[in-house]
């Protein structure tokens, strides 16, 4: 928004999970989107994940470095069209170490900070929702690093025993940062809800990405 009534600021939503409102100013938000749709072409692209239950995720995802799919990682999308992923950009990974920096202050930055390796791209269109979830398919403990681009969503981050209450619904927009590691790294979270049509209009997306950075710990994968 132009111009907020009670301007948005850093809040701690539980100890190791930290929201930066606006962290990627407008420019870095369009190469990131520009980088996101080359990502999403095949070979190995944008895909529909299926369940091992035989459901499908609503949202769509693209992967780099390692291929997630329910519930492990491999080199090549082995629930899709069976190409090798796309390799991890060194700048994701500098990225990523400079946003658990400023969320996370100089424990994260030590020795030279997190060596992200892993990125999960999720699309989301306005009906397209997240379940509630965590990510433990990682033999790393580094935090968890979430990027949003285009439409305002409800993301809930709840706790580390169940998928129900208690839960803190927090609103993330275009350009915002989320940041979870440490006694955090392991909660639940999900997205029950986006808000279509309130992407940036200067940004040139309908929908809304979702960039997640992850170390995986992997050897040999």
């Amino acid at each position: 928004m132009d111009a907020e009534l009670f301007p948005r600021s850093r809040r701690e939503i539980a100890p190791g999970a930290v929201h930066l409102p606006d962290w990627l100013d407008a420019d870095v938000q369009r190469r990131l989107l520009a980088d996101c749709r080359s990502w999403a072409r095949p070979p190995a692209g944008l895909r529909t994940v299926r369940t091992p239950g035989g459901g499908t995720m609503t949202s769509r995802q693209v992967c780099l470095g390692l291929h997630w799919y329910p519930y492990g990682y491999a080199r090549t999308v082995v629930d899709g069209d069976g190409s090798p992923v796309k390799p991890f950009p060194a700048a994701l990974g500098e990225l990523g170490r400079a946003a658990a920096r400023d969320a996370l202050g100089d424990d994260a930055a030590r020795d030279g900070g997190p060596a992200y390796d892993i990125a999960l791209i999720n699309f989301y269109d306005a009906d397209a929702r997240m379940g509630m979830h965590r990510d433990s398919d990682e033999r790393s403990d580094a935090p968890v690093v979430s990027l949003s681009l285009g439409d305002t969503c409800v993301f809930r981050f709840g706790n580390t025993e169940s998928r129900t209450r208690p839960y803190t619904d927090v609103e993330l927009r275009s350009g915002d940062l989320f940041v979870f590691g440490g006694p955090a790294r392991l909660a639940f979270h999900g997205v029950p809800r986006v808000y279509g049509g309130t992407a940036p209009p200067e940004l040139g997306l309908t929908g809304r990405l979702n960039v997640t950075l992850r170390v995986g710990g992997f050897q040999g994968v």
